[in-house]
């Protein structure tokens, strides 16, 4: 079971609040997918306990960067792609490719 907003201790009694923060950063991973990209790999091992190597890691950083994300996401937190998972891994490569094709779209206009 997942959830964007978590319960983070807040006050110094113990007691939980609702904190906002787990939702900006959730809005910054997918405003900028290359950079949690490059932080992962500079400063954790995320990426290579999802990814048994070095070139998918790569080639989804310049490709699909938010799909190769979504994927460590699942297989860090031990989820199987199937069901609600595997829709949001076709998401993430959809506004992958949108993404790529949008370009190309804008590039033949002018």
């Amino acid at each position: 079971m997942w959830s964007v907003i978590l319960l983070w201790p807040i006050n110094g009694d113990g007691g939980t609040r609702l904190s906002p923060m787990p939702c900006l950063l959730m809005i910054l991973l997918l405003a900028f997918p290359r950079i949690a990209i490059a932080l992962l790999f500079l400063f954790s091992n995320y990426l290579e306990r999802a990814y048994h190597g070095l070139i998918l890691p790569i080639l989804g950083f310049i490709f699909v960067p938010l799909t190769t994300l979504a994927y460590a996401w699942m297989m860090n937190t031990g989820q199987r792609l199937e069901g609600i998972n595997l829709l949001i891994l076709v998401v993430a490569v959809v506004i992958d490719l949108g993404g790529l094709g949008g370009g190309e779209y804008h590039r033949r206009r002018r």
